[in-house]
């Protein structure tokens, strides 16, 4: 079965790629030798890579037997998009702007435990900077927010709200002392709860918000969502999407919210969208709403990128200064350090190819 398998993903990468940009495009040979790594096994469980450059798509490979067709579930890719309807919401004037407050819009469900008045405060900034007062983190098992506890309870939004104030200890970078004025901690139950504060807000449900507003214009129309026990869409992670609409959707940030000449999203919610707000950690880059801004390094230079990025390593990255744009997703859920693996593709592969 392995070597029927690896046949079939190098079959896959053959036909599906489009001949005429695989046959012209000057970068083509260097692709291709990445081919060959991926289907040899070198960087392990890799479905899909596609690169974008001057806006044109010239490589396409796929890596197992569903081939274009498969909806990727990017995981966390999926708050990036999150962060394109709070814009679109605001744009409509169904949210005042990101300094609105959240938790009005769950009034119905009150009260929540662990009462405190600073939890009237938080705003829509808040949940996409990462950096809401609440004590939620993803990367701490031991965090009372950490997602995986969230999964085990019916009610998201009260296990959002009901967290208790987050303690900064004298080791701790408070907010106003950290880069940005935001203390960053990775928090899903913000971004799930920022999903279902679009759907109240726009009165509809958040994937027919989508579907209208975002996916239609696109020409995006295969989409998968994940639901929440009590029923709207997980806006933290999950959406299955084509690996050329994950393109799209890359290319629409780097492309000022422009797709084929329409003004998809906003301008100047893009640029807020990919301006740096908090910074993650030493040596890893800062974050904007909902988007990671990474800085690679290459031959010695430095180059900024805009990514969308899920566990497994799945990412779809943007390079302004080189106009690229590309794909890749994975299935390294259960391996060691699978960004890195995704990053070593990156940095030694897909940029240099370009970079010269």
């Amino acid at each position: 079965m392995k070597a029927f398998k690896t046949m079939a993903a190098l079959f896959l990468a053959a036909t599906v790629m489009t001949p005429s940009a695989a046959q012209t495009h000057p970068k083509s040979a260097s692709l291709e030798a990445l081919d060959t790594a991926v289907s040899a096994g070198e960087f392990s469980q890799i479905t899909s890579i596609l690169v974008a450059h001057d806006g044109n798509l010239i490589h396409e490979s796929y890596f197992d037997e569903e081939g274009e067709a498969a909806l990727r579930n990017t995981r966390s890719a999926t708050k990036t998009l999150t962060a394109m309807l709070v814009g679109l919401a605001i744009d409509q004037g169904y949210i005042d702007g990101v300094d609105a407050v959240v938790k009005p819009l769950f009034a119905d469900m009150e009260p929540f435990a662990n009462p405190d008045p600073r939890k009237n405060e938080i705003t829509f900034e808040d949940f996409l900077t990462m950096s809401s007062i609440l004590e939620c983190d993803d990367w701490n098992q031991f965090s009372a927010g950490n997602e995986e506890r969230m999964y085990l309870l019916e009610d998201w939004i009260g296990f959002t709200f009901d967290l208790p104030i987050k303690g900064f200890p004298a080791w701790a970078s408070k907010p106003e002392d950290s880069p940005y004025g935001r203390a960053y901690s990775y928090c899903t139950a913000g971004v799930a709860t920022t999903g279902a504060a679009i759907e109240r807000a726009v009165g509809r449900p958040l994937e027919d918000f989508a579907a209208a507003h975002l996916f239609a214009p696109m020409g995006i129309g295969q989409v998968e969502w994940q639901f929440s026990p009590t029923g709207f869409p997980q806006g933290g992670g999950g959406l299955g999407l084509r690996s050329r609409d994950l393109l799209k959707l890359g290319q629409l940030l780097m492309d000022g919210g422009i797709y084929e000449g329409r003004q998809v999203l906003p301008a100047a919610w893009v640029q807020a969208m990919i301006t740096p707000r908090a910074e993650v950690g030493p040596g890893r880059g800062d974050y904007g709403y909902l988007t990671w801004l990474p800085k690679f390094e290459v031959g010695g230079r430095e180059y900024s990128g805009i990514q969308m990025a899920g566990s497994g390593g799945n990412k779809v990255v943007m390079v302004p200064e080189l106009d690229l744009a590309f794909v890749i997703t994975t299935e390294n859920f259960n391996v060691r350090n699978p960004h890195g693996i995704t990053d070593t593709i990156i940095t030694d592969h897909i940029i240099p190819a370009f970079a010269d």
